[in-house]
């Protein structure tokens, strides 16, 4: 992570209402707790969405969003610079990088609780009516979590912008105290202070269901201007122990607490990995942003590269000699790295990936050897009014039919990085193949799951948000403890692949069933064609043991009758003698295989806890009966 791993947000300038103004951070990850199956889903609403991007939170509801996520995170709120505590104010941000003190003061207190909702934006279809005591969105968020009450709302506190007093409140027992109980007490119990009628004691309660501290960075520069301490990473740690024991003592249905969490590896170094995890329910890595238009000549490069590359030509990250990637960032929180002091430790189980929904990017790149890629560039790419005009950046929205067309999208197979390229402009960030290759590596190295930044970057079929939550509910290829050697070459999508099973063949219809029926023990690729039940089916991703039409991600297409066909009940898993019989306290890999309910069933990935046959994230695999 060069700089910030931030996304630069709507610019200070989108739509003001009433008083109330929207300003731009920079953002950040994290997640929460619950399931332990390596499909856990945490996406970032903003709190400035709302303006140029008119993304409400009913826009969750309306596009299926709401309903695929486990938890969703609400950013930013920001710290008082003179009373060191959580406040809500009508400022707006500086978006200036070269002010010091851009973030100070700033906050939307508007868009939070004050915004009026007609029917058409409303949650429930009821416009807020006059004398209610709080409107905004915090009142759309209850109406959400009315709709949707297996949904956890995490309030964030920090990003890019807002970081510059942490090293301030965590500075001692005293200003901890201060300031995680003013936090408790505004954003849990909802004494949100009096302003425009709105607001007072307890109108805020009941929303969140705990907190995201995204401290960007404990220890090491941040945004210009943020206050820096030696004991910044012991007093990280003491933080997080405040807000736990604080949340802990309130008692009743659980509250959560998750962080942002560095992926540079300059950056972990000032974290204590081996301490955080007792406290955090989940932390979520930000591992993006590692390159873009912020370097900007070049060369350019992958600002999501899963694993490194001996083709990547940026400079190695000091004191040490490594380079940014996904997979170095996991290590150094779960193993450590001697050359940057970090000493690992972090539970598997609790961390996620990163997903950025944006792109970054260059102009002036000539092809070279390699479409593009780790070539010199004259300048960021320009940006788009949505993501808030800043050179190098854009959300997938923007760039749709360039990022979707397949002649400009290529794919790294050492790296498992994809980047788009037209002969002149790059963007660096996620396609359907690296999606799944990150998936993969969650599942397969018993990771937590995904986190998504931000919302308000997709189109309106939530393109990238479905692939993500498709791969990370889905199963993996197989894993491997070998990072894919270097590769010549770029691939571009579509290229055919060497298993039979992914041969294109009719859709079906009346026609003979003439695909090879499904087998449970098969593992087909996307586009592979079965006949089951007197039907032809196509795979949408990877799957094995997903039954056709009984599988609640929806992975094989149904194309119609046909005559013949394959089996019409799942082949029997044989008998269960010899197998371990499924224990809710057990922690099972993938590949795992158990005996429950009179069926052998098989494990995607990490899981524990997760009971056969009944888990939204289908862990498990059922084999048939024995």
């Amino acid at each position: 992570m060069r700089r910030s791993m931030r996304l630069a947000a709507v610019a200070a300038a989108a739509l003001v209402a009433a008083g109330g103004a929207a300003f731009a951070t920079l953002a950040s990850g994290t997640a929460s707790a619950a399931t332990t199956s390596g499909g856990v889903k945490f996406a970032y609403f903003t709190q400035w969405g709302i303006y140029q991007n008119a993304f409400y939170p009913k826009n969750l509801d309306t596009e299926g969003i709401a309903g695929k996520l486990d938890y969703l995170i609400y950013a930013f709120e920001n710290i008082d610079p003179t009373n060191l505590t959580c406040f809500e104010a009508n400022h707006a941000a500086s978006q200036d990088e070269n002010n010091p003190n851009a973030g100070d003061g700033a906050g939307d207190q508007f868009a939070d609780y004050e915004k009026t909702y007609d029917a058409s934006t409303s949650v429930s279809g009821v416009a807020d009516a006059w004398g209610q005591p709080i409107a905004g969105n915090f009142n759309q968020l209850k109406q959400l979590k009315a709709k949707y009450p297996n949904l956890k709302i995490l309030l964030s506190i920090g990003g890019w912008t807002y970081s510059k007093y942490f090293s301030d409140v965590a500075a001692t027992d005293a200003s901890r105290k201060k300031f995680v109980g003013s936090c408790v007490d505004m954003f849990i119990k909802g004494n949100l202070p009096t302003d425009a009628g709105y607001g007072g004691p307890g109108t805020g309660a009941g929303i969140f269901d705990g907190f995201d501290i995204d401290w960007e960075y404990p220890g090491t520069a941040g945004h210009l201007g943020n206050h820096l301490s030696a004991a910044d990473k012991q007093n990280y740690t003491a933080l997080l122990a405040e807000f736990r024991t604080e949340l802990n003592a309130l008692g009743g249905t659980r509250k959560y607490l998750t962080a942002a969490v560095p992926a540079g590896q300059d950056k972990i170094a000032n974290v204590e990995t081996n301490k955080i995890g007792q406290y955090l329910d989940y932390a979520n890595a930000m591992t993006y942003d590692m390159h873009g238009g912020f370097e900007p000549t070049g060369p350019t490069n992958l600002q999501d590269p899963l694993y490194g590359s001996p083709n990547d030509p940026s400079a190695p990250v000091p004191p040490g000699n490594g380079k940014y990637s996904t997979d170095a960032a996991v290590k150094a929180y779960l193993t450590g790295d001697a050359s940057y002091g970090i000493p690992g430790g972090f539970p598997a189980s609790k961390l996620t990936l990163g997903y950025p929904l944006y792109y970054r990017g260059w102009t002036g790149v000539a092809a070279g050897s390699n479409h593009g890629l780790y070539q010199p560039a004259s300048a960021p790419a320009p940006g788009h009014v949505y993501s808030g005009s800043v050179a190098g950046v854009s959300f997938y929205k923007e760039l749709t039919g360039f990022v979707d067309n397949p002649s400009r999208t290529f794919f790294d197979p050492t790296t498992k990085g994809a980047w788009f390229y037209d002969g002149t402009t790059l963007w660096s960030g996620d396609s359907a193949q690296s999606i799944q290759a990150k998936a993969d590596y969650q599942h397969c190295n018993g990771l937590a799951g995904a986190m998504m930044y931000s919302l308000e970057a997709m189109d309106p079929a939530a393109t990238l948000f479905n692939d993500i939550v498709n791969d990370t509910n889905g199963a993996t290829a197989g894993c491997s403890t070998a990072q894919p050697s270097a590769s010549p070459s770029a691939t571009r999508p579509g290229s055919p692949s060497p298993s039979p099973s992914s041969s294109p063949t009719p859709t079906g219809g009346t026609g003979g069933c003439t695909a090879a029926a499904w087998s449970a023990g098969t593992a087909y690729n996307g586009g592979a064609v079965v006949s089951y039940n007197g039907h032809t089916w196509t795979a949408k991703w990877w799957t094995q043991g997903d039954i056709p039409g009984n599988n609640s991600q929806g992975v094989w297409t149904d194309n119609g009758a046909c005559t013949g066909g394959g089996p019409t009940t799942p082949p029997a898993g044989g008998s269960c003698t010899g197998l371990t019989a499924w224990n809710s306290s057990t922690a099972y890999t993938g590949g795992a295989v158990v005996s429950y309910n009179g069926h052998k069933w098989t494990a995607k990935w990490w899981t524990q806890g997760d009971i056969p046959g009944n888990n939204s994230q289908g862990v498990w695999t059922d084999n048939g009966a024995c």
